[in-house]
């Protein structure tokens, strides 16, 4: 019933869900498709990147901001007390936040079908489909823990001010081993890179780097206990 509530919220207000696939959708048309579009291998990668990407800005929007706003309302402040306690409603957000990103990445896959040369086996794409879900995992705790953190104002400067950071130092905009030589030093320590490294391997013949694989797991654990932290602290304040 949590899920089928977050749902129907998002589809009343249809926008956020465009505003989710536009920036991936427009970094496909606009750099992907003239610069990689006729290259399988290259095409293939920058879709996974991208995919990536569409991953970070459904769920820092979707959990950052949706979180920090329904604090606002009493509606989540007499959810809150209900005594089948916070599971219930943590896994309908998930569960809800899940299905708008898999929505949000099908203009994407379909420029990527349509004007690419992109291609994997149906394996890879099932086993794409597999990660997409694991790597939405550290995203997914970020913006719960900035929804919790912050109040919707500074939660939404928050979000703006991360993502496109985080695509960029990750190399999510450069071909696989492409990006610039700072970029290529510093992306193995960022959750993105992590992220579409995990990607490429399912959907190409990729070699995972070891240092991005563990630096992806140690930044999971790391914003599982900034997001717990932040959940308790709000509790602790609002209900105290």
């Amino acid at each position: 019933m949590h899920a089928r509530y977050q749902l129907l919220r998002t589809m009343r207000i249809p926008i956020a869900l465009v505003g989710t696939a536009f920036f991936p959708s427009a970094s496909m048309l606009f750099f992907v498709v003239p610069a990689a579009g006729d290259d399988p291998v290259g095409a293939t990668y920058a879709t996974a990147a991208m995919v990536v990407f569409t991953t970070m800005i459904s769920n820092l929007f979707g959990h950052g901001i949706g979180v920090a706003e329904e604090r606002q309302h009493p509606w989540d402040l007499y959810t809150r007390t209900l005594p089948s306690g916070p599971g219930a409603k943590f896994a309908g957000r998930l569960l809800s936040g899940l299905l708008t990103m898999l929505l949000s990445m099908i203009p994407l896959l379909v420029i990527a079908a349509v004007a690419t040369e992109a291609t994997t086996t149906l394996l890879g794409f099932l086993t794409g489909l597999v990660v997409v879900v694991l790597v939405s995992i550290p995203f997914t705790l970020m913006g719960l823990a900035i929804g919790y953190l912050l109040p919707i104002r500074a939660a939404l400067t928050v979000v703006q001010l991360t993502f496109f950071p985080l695509a960029f130092a990750g190399g999510l905009f450069s071909g696989a081993g492409q990006a610039p030589g700072f970029i290529e030093t510093i992306a193995p320590f960022t959750p993105t890179r992590g992220a579409a490294e995990l990607m490429w391997a399912a959907v190409g013949d990729y070699h995972l780097n070891p240092v991005a694989a563990v630096s992806f797991i140690v930044w999971t654990v790391l914003l599982a206990v900034l997001s717990v932290y932040a959940y308790r602290r709000d509790e602790g304040q609002r209900f105290h």
